[in-house]
């Protein structure tokens, strides 16, 4: 699966979660997850089951302290798809 394709379904899965919509309809690779887009930090386990879930992965606890922005989300599921 293209870097593209999971960025669209990581956009998607993050959508109910974000509080700043105007980054949102920016985003970008860099863009970051809880502090351009204000997910809340309590949503985003709900936000990285949901990743696993979706692309049919699991993510370790250690993987998700790594993962600040869409890019970083999008380059770990690339991985454990691979």
């Amino acid at each position: 699966m293209e870097s593209a394709q999971i960025g669209e379904r990581v956009a998607k899965i993050l959508e109910p979660y974000v509080k700043d919509t105007d980054a949102f309809a920016k985003r970008s690779d860099t863009t970051k997850i809880l502090d351009d887009l204000k997910v809340n930090s309590a949503r985003l386990v709900d936000v990285i089951l949901a990743f696993e879930d979706e692309f049919d992965i699991e993510i370790a606890d250690e993987d998700v302290d790594d993962v600040e922005t869409l890019g970083d989300c999008v380059r770990l599921i690339a991985a454990r798809l691979s």
